[in-house]
């Protein structure tokens, strides 16, 4: 195993307009993927605009200045590439891998709805992708058993005000009541070239990019008085434990347990990934050993821990167990509260922490493995971080985590607030 987190070159550097460019060349085969991240997600949006960053992961597909509706998508499909976009509290990012001979043409669509996406919004184009993202709530969230979960924990974990007491999804009565003027007001705030990273990977050199980059993103403006997102970095305790259960159509009761912990990219934050692997990935972990395999009231398939990695805040670690047939939701509550509590207690061994360590190495060279999985890390070490090398640090980091310094994390964040949140079979209510 080479002994850098991240063997390939890095280079950089920033156009004039305040774009910043990440190149990292892989001739190993000739594609490239290129990633751009723009620093709004859903913790920059001010109130009475929530989900507005994720409908323009929507928007930004419906046709710009020079590019019709949906032709980005037939471009890249048609020229052999793949593409997609994603949003979450910390960013909105959209990305391609393309053969390397296609690296101009992704380039200049990026750059066509960066600058001119505006003026080719339409009020029909607007409301066909609200009506888009309201069937995506009803689907993903409403429609689909413990969908909704995430909504719920996020204002239990997080106080009204809180940059991420909302989800990405935002409120459909926000999306309603804005008008056009509103929606193209946003864009031209947050996707400028100064809120943006372009993460390029492959079969590229880095001048060719860097020359590249300024020929299509140079000529658009910079932003001057780009709000700052609200600070969420401190979330007063409570001292108490938020309790919700819902009454629902699921098949199981399943029961979350949740608590803020560290900002990821934070020495905590690694330590806290080392803890929830041990805690809840895989046959191996404290929670299918104990719950699934030896007290079998939890479904095999369904018992976990993770964290999320949020970069802003104190991060969410969460703990979740599905029951097994006639188990009841006060008996798989008791269960996993109990392991998650023995983290604080009951010393980690070391086969647990090789074992954790040797699941997070296979994790991480794996997303390492392909360009655009290398793209889209290095554009988020370049935005939330600044500096793209730090990707290197991040293995070490979790490779160095001791048992003791789990110990103290797990007494640390245990003892914040607690959100516990159970779902219950509506017949069994």
């Amino acid at each position: 195993m080479p002994d850098s987190g991240y063997p390939w070159p890095i280079q950089t550097s920033r156009l004039d307009n305040g774009l910043r460019v990440v190149v990292s060349e892989d001739r190993t085969a000739p594609a490239v993927a290129v990633n751009l991240w723009y620093d709004v997600g859903s913790r920059h949006e001010p109130a009475g605009q929530t989900g507005f960053a994720h409908l323009f992961e929507h928007l930004m597909f419906e046709g710009s200045v020079n590019v019709a509706k949906t032709e980005h998508m037939k471009l890249i499909q048609g020229s052999g590439g793949s593409l997609n976009a994603t949003t979450n509290p910390d960013r909105t990012n959209y990305f391609e891998t393309v053969p390397a001979e296609h690296l101009e043409l992704a380039l200049w669509l990026e750059a066509d709805r960066m600058g001119g996406l505006v003026p080719a919004l339409t009020q029909e184009t607007l409301d066909n992708q609200r009506d888009v993202v309201k069937n995506e709530r009803r689907q993903r969230y409403e429609n689909v058993p413990y969908g909704d979960a995430w909504l719920r924990l996020l204002p239990l974990l997080y106080p009204p005000g809180h940059p991420y007491h909302h989800a990405t999804i935002g409120s459909m009565a926000d999306l309603n009541a804005a008008d056009l003027a509103t929606f193209q007001a946003f864009h031209q705030t947050y996707y400028a070239p100064n809120n943006a990273v372009l993460t390029v990977v492959g079969d590229a050199t880095a001048s060719d990019v860097f020359a590249l980059a300024d020929k299509y993103f140079g000529a658009l403006p910079a932003r001057d008085d780009i709000p700052p997102a609200p600070d969420g970095r401190s979330v007063p305790a409570t001292g108490q434990t938020a309790v919700e259960s819902v009454s629902a159509d699921v098949p199981a009761p399943r029961v979350y347990i949740a608590h803020r912990s560290y900002p990821f990219g934070s020495p905590g934050y690694n330590v806290i990934t080392v803890l929830a692997t041990i805690l809840g990935s895989g046959r191996g972990s404290r929670l299918y050993q104990r719950l699934a395999d030896g007290e079998r009231i939890a479904q095999p398939d369904l018992v976990g821990a993770y964290g999320v990695d949020l970069a802003h805040a104190p991060a969410p670690l969460i703990a979740t167990a599905t029951a097994r047939p006639g188990v009841s939701a006060e008996r798989l509550a008791e269960g996993l509260a109990e392991v998650v509590d023995e983290l604080a207690t009951v010393p980690v061994t070391a086969a647990e922490l090789d074992r954790a360590k040797a699941l997070l190495s296979t994790g991480w060279w794996r997303q390492l493995s392909t360009v655009d999985g290398r793209a889209d890390l290095l554009g988020r070490y370049a935005t939330q971080f600044g500096d793209p090398a730090r990707i290197a640090e991040q293995l070490p980091a979790l490779l160095a985590v001791t048992a003791e310094q789990i110990a103290e994390a797990a007494a640390d964040v245990l003892a914040t607030d607690r959100v516990t949140l159970t779902y219950l079979p509506e017949e069994t209510s």
